[in-house]
C-alpha cells in the first residue's frame, strides 16, 4: 500500500521531493498503487521507488530517473517518457500501450509479459533486456538497441524495427509477421522457429544467425546477408531471395522459394 507521508512529498513539488531523498538516502519510497495518472513527474528521482500497481496513466515522466524502480503491473498507458533513465528497473506485466519512451534507457530491465503495443522506442537502449512474452506489436524500434535481449516467444508483428541492433539476441518462437527489419543487424540472433512470415529483411544482416524451422513464407530477403546461418528446416516458400549472400549457409532441409526442399 502507498505510504500516504511518502505520496505527499511527491506531490509537493520536484524541489520538496529532492529536498527529502537527499534528507533520507536509506528510505526506499512506498508509491505502490497509488493514483499518479496525469502527473507531472518530468525529472523526478524516482530510483528504487515502489510503484507496483500504480497508476501513471498520461503521466510525464521524461528525463526521470526509475533506475531498479518497481513498475511491475503498473498502468504506464500513453506516458511521456522520453529519455527516462528505467536501467534494471521491474516492469513484469506493465501497461505500457502508447507510451513515448523514444530514447530511454532500459538496459536490463526486466519486461517479461508487459504490454508495449504501439509503444515509441526509438532510439531507446534495451541491451539485455528481458522481454520474453512481451507484446510488441506495431511498436516502434527503429534504431533501438536490443544486443542481447531476450525476446523469445514475443509478439512483434508488424513492429518497426528499422536499423534495430539486435546481436546475439534470442527471438526464438517470436511472432514478426510482417515486421520491418530493413537494414537490422542479427548477428548470432536466435529465430529458431520464429514466424516470419511476410516479414521485411531487406539489406539486413543475419550473418551466422539461428533461422532453423523459422516460417519465412513470403519474406523479403533481398540483398541481406545470411552468411554462415542455420536455415535447415525453414519454410522460405515465395520468399525473395534477390541478391542474398547464402555463402556457407545451412540449408539441409530448407523448403525454397520455389517450394522445392533442399538436401
Amino acid at each position: 500500500m502507498t505510504n500516504i507521508e511518502h505520496l505527499a512529498l511527491l506531490r509537493q513539488g520536484a524541489v520538496k521531493w529532492i529536498e527529502w531523498r537527499l534528507a533520507n538516502p536509506q528510505t526506499e519510497p512506498d508509491l505502490s498503487a497509488a493514483d499518479l495518472a496525469g502527473a507531472n513527474l518530468r525529472g523526478a528521482d524516482l530510483k528504487n521507488v515502489n510503484l507496483r500497481h500504480a497508476n501513471l496513466s498520461q503521466s510525464k515522466l521524461i528525463a526521470a530517473n526509475l533506475s531498479q524502480a518497481n513498475l511491475s503491473l503498473a498502468n504506464l498507458q500513453q506516458a511521456e517518457m522520453i529519455d527516462v533513465v528505467l536501467v534494471g528497473a521491474d516492469l513484469i506485466g506493465t501497461n505500457l500501450i502508447g507510451a513515448n519512451l523514444q530514447g530511454a534507457d532500459l538496459t536490463g530491465a526486466n519486461l517479461i509479459g508487459a504490454e508495449l503495443r504501439g509503444a515509441n522506442l526509438r532510439d531507446a537502449d534495451l541491451g539485455n533486456a528481458v522481454l520474453r512474452g512481451s507484446s510488441l506489436i506495431s511498436a516502434n524500434l527503429t534504431d533501438a538497441n536490443l544486443s542481447h535481449s531476450d525476446l523469445s516467444d514475443a509478439q512483434l508483428h508488424e513492429a518497426e524495427l528499422i536499423g534495430v541492433y539486435l546481436a546475439q539476441a534470442n527471438l526464438s518462437n517470436a511472432n514478426l509477421h510482417q515486421a520491418h527489419l530493413n537494414g537490422a543487424y542479427l548477428f548470432r540472433a536466435n529465430l529458431r522457429a520464429a514466424e516470419l512470415v511476410k516479414a521485411d529483411f531487406r539489406w539486413s544482416n543475419l550473418s551466422k544467425a539461428d533461422l532453423s524451422g523459422a516460417n519465412l513464407t513470403a519474406a523479403i530477403l533481398a540483398g541481406a546477408n545470411l552468411r554462415g546461418a542455420n536455415l535447415a528446416g525453414a519454410d522460405l516458400t515465395g520468399a525473395n531471395v534477390r541478391g542474398t549472400d547464402l555463402h556457407k549457409t545451412n540449408l539441409q532441409g530448407t523448403i525454397m522459394p520455389d517450394g522445392t526442399v533442399h538436401y
